[in-house]
């Protein structure tokens, strides 16, 4: 069981899944929306998540997908894709207990920033990891 929440406590949440899939993701919206250059996820079925606290906002960022995120504070909390129904992504920085959850590889890197320079030997798929 994982839990976490925005910066400033505003949402909590709580992720129950035994298994979960993570990914540092370097695609454009993820930087764009969280002003990072890149963005660590988690992945579990949305049955295993779970708002303790607080109300989300959301943004739909492109045609098929829609973040959620705090309203008072702005921390990116997931990321659920139309693609992908009953799964949802949660950003592992949001974990109380990050190191948790260590990323599997590297997706969008396509989208890598030019001055990032990945040196952990990680799988890397230039788009997700269904299409290469």
């Amino acid at each position: 069981m994982f839990n976490g929440g925005c910066f400033c406590g505003a949402v909590r949440y709580r992720a129950s899944a035994q298994r979960v899939e993570a990914t540092i993701c370097h695609c454009t919206i993820c930087r764009r929306t969280t002003g990072a250059p890149f963005v660590a996820w988690f992945s579990l079925p949305a049955a295993d998540f779970t708002v303790l606290a607080g109300t989300p906002s959301a943004l739909r960022s492109s045609t098929h997908a829609t973040r959620t995120f705090c309203a008072a504070c702005g921390t990116q909390l997931t990321f659920i894709d139309d693609a992908t129904p009953g799964e949802v992504d949660v950003t592992i920085g949001s974990l109380d207990e990050p190191d948790l959850i260590a990323p599997a590889d590297h997706t969008f890197t396509r989208g890598k920033l030019a001055w990032v320079r990945l040196a952990d030997d990680l799988p890397q798929f230039q788009a997700s990891r269904a299409n290469g």
